[in-house]
């Protein structure tokens, strides 16, 4: 399907649910009983009373018709604050279809949000916030939410619409961004050992006060922005820059890398996606030159049903290290991520990855596998989440310093939430939790970490 088309299958979409869901039709007198609310102001600035839901839903639409919208943003938003629940859903629900009308996506996103953490199971308004949600870019999180919606329940010729409207789902916003900052406390910054000695093959070594672990609280800051340019009906090109950085009082801990692609999106068979990407990634560490690598990675999407999605990814890039050209070397990895709607509210995903390192030095020669446990769950207007990683890792040689070849396991429990509760701008406080253990064979590498992120994300 072209993606000229969309809004059309959107609006078929709309229309097939209009049956069966709960804002789907205009309300009527006997629908609605008496508002709760506090005064609304008329055109001419006078104001509304004694008057009920019904009929202010009447006055907001005959103001909505004639292009008084901000007559009409007010007395939604009244009644979005109504202590009956199929009322303020009703005027939410009005509200955002307003304002996604009037391309005001962020405010329209946040307007269905709100319906769903109180009606979860509202598969009408899911399914309007993946339209706006695919509008604004997000093509990630709208899938998401159709498989939200499918676990939901759906009758079955409503989702045999919805498949189709999945499968035809791309983004066709032409340029986009994303960021997150967060102040971040760390029990271990640079993810150091706290040895204050470690055992060589030549004598004990005394580390410096900088080479063992170090608290602190650092500012993190991460965003990307992109292009989508349209090459035909299935082809896009996609370039994108990213950057991720942490930044703490003591410059010398800085850590901060980014990377610029260029890439294909191509959409092929039901629903499936393919994206090549070719580019370079940097790290500088304390101010100075890290690493640099050119990289080339390919990465599949494809559906698994109605509720699940598999993401299959294969890279390679060749990294040149600033500081110890002995660890220069190619990196192969492979990463599979299976992710599955259990509910309206609740979702898990597992994912396997596999890295090869390479080096000059073979003591840097690494290969790992790990495995990570993701879930996470709606409560009102809070999001719960967790995951779990476990990874194994071992070097092809021992380094000429140490006695005993590199083997590791590391783990990493982590929690948060997103807090929708208080919403500015479009973004909402989110709380990450996170401890970190590495056991290593080699002093140097065996660390504690627990770090905490407290800042503002998307609300929705």
């Amino acid at each position: 399907m072209a993606v000229r088309s969309l809004p059309l299958r959107a609006a078929l979409l709309a229309g097939a649910l209009g049956c069966g869901g709960a804002h789907a039709q205009q309300p009527t007198a006997q629908d609605m009983p008496m508002a709760a609310q506090g005064p609304t102001l008329s055109q001419d600035g006078t104001a509304l009373s004694g008057l009920t839901a019904a009929q202010l839903f009447d006055i907001a639409e005959q103001a909505r018709a004639a292009g008084r919208t901000a007559d009409a943003e007010a007395i939604y938003k009244a009644l979005s604050a109504d202590p009956k629940l199929e009322i303020r859903q009703e005027a939410r629900f009005r509200l955002g279809m307003m304002q996604s009308a009037a391309g005001h996506l962020t405010e329209a996103a946040l307007s269905f949000r709100a319906i769903l953490d109180e009606q979860p199971n509202a598969a009408r308004v899911r399914l309007e916030l993946a339209r706006v949600l695919a509008l604004m870019g997000d093509e990630g999180k709208a899938r998401q939410a159709l498989r939200q919606a499918q676990a939901s329940g759906l009758p079955p010729d409503v989702a045999l619409i919805v498949d189709r409207f999945a499968n035809a789902l791309r983004s066709t916003k032409t340029f986009g961004g994303s960021f997150e900052l967060a102040i971040a406390p760390d029990s271990n910054i640079n993810r150091a050992t706290s040895l204050k000695e470690l055992d060589t093959v030549i004598a004990p070594l005394t580390l410096s006060e900088d080479a063992r672990s170090q608290s602190g609280v650092g500012a993190h800051l991460t965003g990307q922005v992109y292009a989508r340019l349209r090459l035909s009906d299935t082809v896009n090109l996609v370039p994108r820059l990213s950057g991720d950085g942490t930044f703490y009082e003591d410059s010398q801990f800085n850590d901060l890398s980014g990377s610029a692609l260029m890439g294909l999106e191509w959409q092929i068979g039901s629903g499936d996606r393919l994206m090549p990407s070719a580019g370079m990634t940097w790290r500088t560490y304390g101010g100075s030159p890290y690493a640099r690598t050119a990289t080339a990675d390919l990465r599949w999407m494809h559906r698994l049903g109605r509720r699940g999605q598999l993401d299959m990814s294969a890279s390679y890039g060749n990294s040149s290290y600033s500081t110890n050209s002995l660890q220069d070397g190619s990196m192969y990895s492979l990463n599979a991520t299976v992710e599955r709607a259990l509910t309206a509210r609740s979702g898990v995903a597992v994912s396997l990855s596999a890295l090869r390192q390479t080096a000059r030095d073979p003591g840097y020669a690494t290969a790992s596998g790990a495995v990570t446990l993701v879930g996470w769950r709606d409560m009102g207007r809070t999001t719960l989440f967790a995951n779990l990683t476990a990874r194994r890792l071992e070097s092809d040689a021992r380094l000429a310093l140490f006695k005993d070849r590199r083997k590791e396991w590391f783990l990493r429990a982590g929690a948060g939430a997103t807090f929708r509760q208080i919403e500015i701008a479009g973004f909402s406080p989110v709380l990450r939790v996170a401890y970190e253990r590495n056991f290593s064979t080699v002093g140097i590498y065996d660390y504690r970490r627990v770090n905490v992120d407290v800042g503002i994300t998307r609300a929705f």
